[in-house]
């Protein structure tokens, strides 16, 4: 029992007893919080790391459909690019005589 006091010494009891049970429980409290803590963080880590790998997967799929339009219009670039140096140089005049010779012998 506690030191002598107006009050009724089981109250006394009754409080002390709750403010060590109070005590006692503290450390498990702050386990709990730390391992509720922990879990966050973790799902957060996860949930960050699964949306990086789908932002990977984006670009992956970006620059694969890129080199895929270069591989399909590579011909045309080719294509294109022989076209505008035939029209800058004079042997386009002689290629359209010809053209126009071989379509009168026909």
């Amino acid at each position: 029992m506690a030191y002598p006091t107006p009050l009724n010494g089981q109250i006394t009891d009754a409080v002390t007893q709750q403010n060590l049970t109070v005590l006692g429980s503290a450390s498990t409290m702050a386990m709990g919080t730390i391992y509720q803590s922990l879990a966050h963080s973790i799902s957060i880590l996860y949930q960050n790391a699964t949306q990086a790998q789908r932002n990977a997967a984006i670009c992956a799929q970006a620059a694969t459909n890129q080199g895929v339009m270069q591989i399909y219009s590579s011909g045309t670039m080719a294509g294109s690019a022989a076209t505008s140096k035939l029209a800058r140089s004079d042997g386009s005049d002689k290629l359209l005589t010809l053209l126009l010779l071989s379509r009168m012998l026909r």
